[in-house]
């Protein structure tokens, strides 16, 4: 996942002046209607071929194609469209579609004698040689009809009612592109040195990641750099730029086991990043890799204290480095005679949780990994993650149940102010998520969740009394 540093930095700013990282699990909003009705694209099925032509437009780069779909009387929206589509130049885009998802996603403004639909429209894109699953977008757009034609007319109107939808790179302003062996950055008016940096340090973390998780992965990484955190804030699909004050890097994307989950981006906050030191550069963008690798491994079921430590543990797995110098927060509180009494929750990794405690959230889940692979061996440690996110069979007192399916999507929706819990699955025991943790643990190192812990915690007063 990501972090913060400065006043709300967590486990890794300290020694190594890096920010910590939250993993934000994006799950695209559905469309959703009246229950029985039609789909959006069945009832107004001119609307959806509009979108079809503005979409080949793209394609072709045919500007006057594209143009085609805006209202001529809106003006304003119509000139950022032709900036906007002037700053596609260049970016290598394998596909681009829109889908109509629903036609009355937010209250419109009042006044006006024409037609109007407030719809959701999902943009759909892939990049070329690096996604082979599309990225989904949500825009909300005013269409007005004129002469038996609907055209775009807004997609700021929504914005009073938070449907802002998610912005891209270039709509901000022109991109310029860096390409690496592994890595492809897209950057704003950055300077070039900037963006050619950041794919360097990339092109370094992926086989970094590929020696830790020794599983099949794209190893292709896209990393998107924004001028301004509030330019970050906006990719995320937020208007709040100081949900992300501290930030250094975000990894996008859908938790879930299939091989066609969304592509994922990592987003970096220019601001917090370029105070980070080489070790805490270094350290951020091998995190977010590990994120991007194992992808298809993390579900909802998989707990973040082991998502965040994995990557922490494969970004400093070829560091030597004291302990207690990697996780200065918990080394005070174990100083102090306040070692942990269990593992860290997905609430201790929410930002309303203080910059102390996520810091030790951090630190005591890369610990808890650290020790899998050194009393266990690495391979144990990725069986166990991929278990843990696997749908695993319930245990309860009396022994195995029925089989539980993970839930589909993390609770994450348009508004990234903090960061993303793994949703329960509908129905779904309180305890069950635990549950499967447990049984994977049982299974892959022979102990429970308990003495796991007990082990721990042990360890973790081992090696920061060093």
């Amino acid at each position: 996942m990501s972090y913060q540093r400065a006043r709300r930095r967590p486990s890794r700013a300290g020694a190594a002046g890096c920010a910590a990282l939250v993993l934000a699990l994006l799950a695209p909003l559905a469309g959703c209607g009246p229950a029985g009705s039609p789909p959006a694209t069945a009832r107004f099925p001119d609307v959806q071929r509009m979108l079809d032509t503005r979409a080949r437009a793209v394609e072709r780069q045919d500007a006057a194609g594209f143009l085609a779909s805006v209202d001529p009387r809106a003006v304003g929206y119509r000139d950022r469209q032709r900036a906007m589509f002037a700053h596609l130049k260049g970016v290598p885009l394998a596909d681009w579609h829109y889908d109509l998802d629903s036609t009355d996603a937010f209250p419109l403004p009042a006044g006006g004698d024409r037609t109007r639909l407030a719809a959701k429209v999902r943009l759909r894109y892939r990049l070329k040689g690096f996604d082979t699953a599309p990225v989904h977008a949500v825009q909300y757009l005013t269409l007005t009809e004129r002469d038996g034609r609907w055209l775009i007319s807004s997609d700021t109107d929504g914005a009073a009612a938070g449907r802002s939808g998610t912005r891209q790179l270039w709509d901000q302003g022109p991109v310029k592109l860096v390409r690496g062996r592994y890595s492809l950055v897209l950057g704003g008016g950055a300077q070039r040195a900037r963006l050619k940096d950041l794919a360097h340090r990339v092109d370094r973390a992926v086989p970094a990641v590929s020696a830790a998780w020794k599983g099949k992965w794209s190893q292709k990484v896209v990393v998107e750099a924004p001028d301004t955190v509030e330019g970050m804030a906006q990719l995320m699909g937020s208007d709040d730029p100081s949900g992300y004050a501290g930030i250094a890097a975000v990894t996008t994307g859908e938790a879930g086991v299939s091989t066609t989950a969304p592509a994922d981006r990592v987003i970096i906050n220019p601001d917090a990043y370029e105070e980070l030191n080489d070790l805490g550069r270094r350290v951020v963008l091998t995190h977010e890799t590990a994120h991007v690798a194992t992808r298809t491994a993390t579900t909802p079921a998989t707990p973040l204290w082991l998502s965040e430590g994995f990557a922490d543990w494969a970004a400093y797995r070829g560091i030597r480095r004291k302990a207690a110098l990697t996780a200065p927060e918990l080394t005070r509180a174990v100083a102090a005679g306040k070692l942990p009494a269990r593992l860290p929750t997905d609430e201790d990794f929410g930002f309303k949780a203080g910059a102390d405690r996520l810091a030790k959230a951090y630190e005591g889940s890369w610990l808890a990994c650290r020790m899998i692979a050194e009393k266990w061996g690495e391979a144990k440690l990725l069986a166990f993650y991929r278990a843990a996110g696997r749908s695993a069979t319930q245990v309860s007192a009396g022994g195995a149940g029925a089989p539980i399916e993970a839930a589909s999507s993390a609770t994450a929706a348009s508004s990234r102010s903090r960061p993303a819990t793994p949703a329960a699955r509908p129905g779904e025991r309180p305890k069950a998520r635990a549950e499967r943790t447990d049984h994977a643990m049982r299974t892959q190192l022979g102990v429970s969740m308990a003495e796991f812990t007990r082990q721990w915690r042990a360890f973790v007063r081992k090696q920061l009394a060093r």
